[in-house]
């Protein structure tokens, strides 16, 4: 599985990272996490608000901070 936090870097952003690997490591999956900090790359991505998440190249969360039960959920 690809993971990739798309942020500029903000601590919103930071802090979701965190959680995204918190959440990879409770779920057991095993991942590849990448950071996106690159805004002309996020927008190519159609991501207009950050924090976002993509799994294998798929956005699947954007402009929400979700708890790490949330994205264990989002991640199974």
């Amino acid at each position: 599985m690809k993971i990739e936090v798309l942020g500029t870097g903000c601590p919103k952003c930071v802090e979701f990272e965190k959680r995204v690997k918190e959440a990879v490591k409770l779920t057991g999956v095993k991942a590849e996490i990448t950071h996106v900090y690159d805004i002309n790359k996020i927008i190519e991505r159609n991501v207009f608000a950050t924090p976002a998440l993509a799994v294998d190249g798929k956005v699947v969360l954007s402009g929400k901070l979700p708890s790490v039960q949330e994205l264990t959920i989002l991640l199974k």
